[in-house]
């Protein structure tokens, strides 16, 4: 005999199971009644029924199945590629770029035409390049909490001499290579002012961030050639977002230095509000929750939403959205563990989802194959040779002049030579404003993959080598 406490159960499962039979036989007889009404539609041939699969395949092209699809795919591929080039004492960033690419029409659209059109069709271009876009928002956060003014300010004499050259000799070189270019490769209806000065900004940029990974792998941190690779790396990228800030600004101004001017004085009284006003602010609301969990999540929608919101101002402004996001991250006055915890947090979301989608954006918008003559690989190897010749030889000139030896002035021009990531987002903005032709465009992305995988040989050619331990992952 059932006892007490089990009634309850079965007696649920038999009123469950009257249920559904009374559900079926309703709809059943529902569905017999519908032939009064519709005597007259011809019945549907039993080869003309849908099938299951059918749906399926249906559902598959739908945009939000193929988004999921591509972000499962670049995934996969991110983290492959990545790894192998970890494998070979490459950042990981090299291997990413190169995934990129090869999801795009450079190796998958050669291959296979058919599949590459199926996963990555024109249409879908909108959507992923919106998600990496905020990826590279996120990662520019992430960039401006990374920058110490610690490193600046304890070498600034030298760090401001070798940091200005290895900015105003590589944008001198790439301005007179745009002198060369811009007959014949420059997109139409574009003034040579901002195609140069454009070709000034792509040769100048420096990863700050993958060049930090790098002197992290040769545990370089604490030595004089690192921490000065360091405060060098962060005056060149203020310099060179400022440079590009300002390239924009007159492109977008449409060759009007009057709204050039507007664009630049708005960019500086938002940066003064960020410094002056917004800042302490913030610290007096983070200071009041100190008690708290530090990273409680008002506290992470506070500082989130402060990136996001800054960034909306510079793109409203005219300058793109990274540029405020940067700007929020530099100026967030918050304590180091903080910091630290909130850049790991950001990074291991960003690293592993968002950045890998703006690479496979980046590789579907170069093609390898532009590069398919004679003077086509000339001009990459000039362009290649030009880069690397400011870059790495105006630092270590820049070094040298300031009492540095020959072999540590040589690796801290060859870690100043990396650019990465930072070298990929400056491209795709001026991409985006129409500023570079797509071959141009290409040639830029695969000088910056180039000169990021000269740098770890080239520091161990001047006798630096790796330790054993195993690379860290997310170089960027």
């Amino acid at each position: 005999m059932l006892s007490g406490a089990s009634r309850p159960f079965w007696a649920h499962l038999i009123a469950i199971a009257l249920s559904v039979v009374a559900i079926v036989a309703i709809l059943n007889a529902g569905h017999g009644g519908m032939g009064g009404a519709r005597a007259d539609r011809p019945a549907v041939a039993s080869a003309e029924r849908p099938q299951p699969w059918d749906g399926w395949r249906d559902n598959a092209v739908q945009p939000l199945a193929r988004l999921l699809l591509q972000i499962v795919l670049v995934i996969l591929a991110a983290r492959l590629f990545g790894a192998a080039a970890r494998r070979v004492h490459q950042p990981s960033v090299i291997g990413e770029m190169a995934a990129g690419i090869a999801l795009g029409p450079s190796l998958l659209g050669a291959v296979s035409p058919g599949a590459y059109q199926a996963l990555f069709p024109a249409s879908s271009f909108a959507v992923l390049g919106l998600l990496s876009q905020i990826g590279v928002i996120l990662f520019m956060f992430i960039v401006g909490l990374d920058f110490n003014w610690a490193h600046v300010r304890h070498r600034a004499r030298s760090a401001v001499i070798i940091s200005n050259i290895s900015i105003v000799l590589p944008f001198l070189l790439g301005v007179c290579s745009a002198l060369a270019l811009y007959a014949d490769h420059a997109p139409a209806g574009i003034s040579f002012r901002a195609f140069g000065l454009f070709m000034g900004i792509a040769m100048s940029v420096t990863a700050f961030p993958v060049l930090a990974r790098i002197l992290d792998e040769k545990q370089m941190l604490t030595t004089p050639v690192g921490t000065m690779a360091l405060s060098c790396a962060a005056l060149n990228d203020v310099t060179a977002w400022v440079l590009l800030a300002f390239v924009v600004a007159v492109v977008t101004a449409a060759g009007s230095i009057g709204n050039a001017i507007v664009t630049i004085a708005s960019t500086a009284l938002f940066a003064g509000v960020m410094i002056l006003i917004a800042r302490p602010l913030v610290r007096r609301v983070l200071e009041a929750r100190a008690g708290q969990d530090t990273f409680s999540k008002e506290r992470m929608a506070l500082v989130i939403g402060i990136a996001f919101a800054a960034a909306l101002v510079t793109e409203i402004i005219g300058i793109h959205a990274l540029f405020g996001a940067f700007l929020a991250g530099a100026t967030l006055p918050a304590g180091d563990d903080f910091r630290e915890g909130l850049r790991d947090r950001l990074e291991s979301f960003s690293s592993v989802l968002l950045l890998p989608l703006f690479f496979a954006f980046t590789g579907l918008r170069t093609q390898v194959g532009l590069v398919d003559d004679a003077s086509s690989w000339l001009m990459l190897a000039g362009i290649i040779v030009v880069a690397t010749a400011g870059k790495l030889g105006g630092s270590a000139l820049a070094a040298r002049s300031t009492g540095m030896d020959g072999k540590n002035a040589f690796v801290l021009g060859a870690l100043m030579n990396t650019r990465g990531l930072m070298e990929l987002i400056a491209l795709n903005v001026g991409y985006d404003l129409g500023v570079i032709s797509q071959e141009i465009f290409t040639v830029l992305v695969l000088m910056a993959i180039v000169t990021t995988a000269m740098t770890s040989p080239l520091v161990s050619l001047a006798g630096i080598t790796p330790p054993l331990k195993r690379p860290l992952s997310g170089s960027r």
